[in-house]
């Protein structure tokens, strides 16, 4: 144990592994708030989860779907430029990851990052590599989802049953719901690995970073004029 560890703090050092920590607890926690069902004061992404929810049902109403066509491909398009954008930072990152050497002869004339060695270099590169590549396989998927629900919004009987129209509206709705849940949490790891930006400056800077990005995502989701503009709606899902 002693022969893996000691790498690993000469590397990162105690004080890289407590933000490290804070890191992980303050991006889990806040994706946790911000998706948590709560009656009293719903975050801005629950509540439109209800406006998707009332969306499937009012296009039962409607005899052309084509605007209703026209809103899903708009979601489609936004997780597409988000996962093309992401293939263009990982290409980036995995770049930089070959020239750590070159990065760490310009570091040395900042003097915050004097000390910053080539192994920390390539160690923080790959944390930000992974964050990076967790959220394009999360814009992915929700591109996918957004899919899916087309072809249950096709499937949806237009003279049938209502009770059977309902159901499958409902199921629209859920995958609608989901791929935009996917889409979120893709966002806030784009987010969160733009505050891992700051670990380069040092540990300090990176919990920093990551508290104030916790403060504006919470401001956004529960104090925001967006959300107040929501907050009107019927609890109803």
């Amino acid at each position: 144990m002693e022969t893996l560890s000691l790498p690993v703090l000469a590397v990162l050092g105690p004080m890289d592994l407590v933000a490290l920590a804070v890191f992980v607890a303050v991006s889990w926690g806040m994706g946790w708030f911000i998706e948590r069902p709560n009656a009293a004061r719903p975050s801005m992404s629950r509540l439109i989860a209800i406006y998707r929810r009332r969306w499937m049902h009012e296009l039962l109403r409607r005899s052309n779907w084509m605007f209703d066509a026209s809103l899903l491909i708009s979601l489609r398009q936004g997780a597409a430029f988000f996962a093309s954008g992401l293939m263009i930072a990982i290409g980036g990152v995995v770049a930089l990851l070959g020239q750590t050497q070159q990065l760490v002869t310009i570091a040395q004339d900042i003097a915050a990052l004097e000390t910053l060695s080539a192994v920390a270099w390539e160690a923080k590169l790959l944390f930000i590599l992974v964050l990076l590549v967790d959220a394009f396989l999360k814009f992915v998927w929700s591109h996918r989802l957004f899919g899916y629900c087309a072809v249950l919004m096709g499937a949806i009987p237009e003279n049938g049953e209502p009770q059977e129209a309902s159901i499958a509206a409902d199921r629209a709705a859920d995958l609608n719901i989901t791929a935009s849940r996917s889409f979120n949490r893709g966002l806030r790891r784009v987010y969160f690995a733009i505050a891992s930006l700051a670990w380069f400056l040092g540990a300090e800077a990176w919990i920093a970073a990551s508290l104030l990005m916790a403060a504006m995502l919470y401001r956004r989701e529960f104090l925001s004029a967006s959300r107040q503009a929501l907050a009107d709606v019927p609890q109803r899902s």
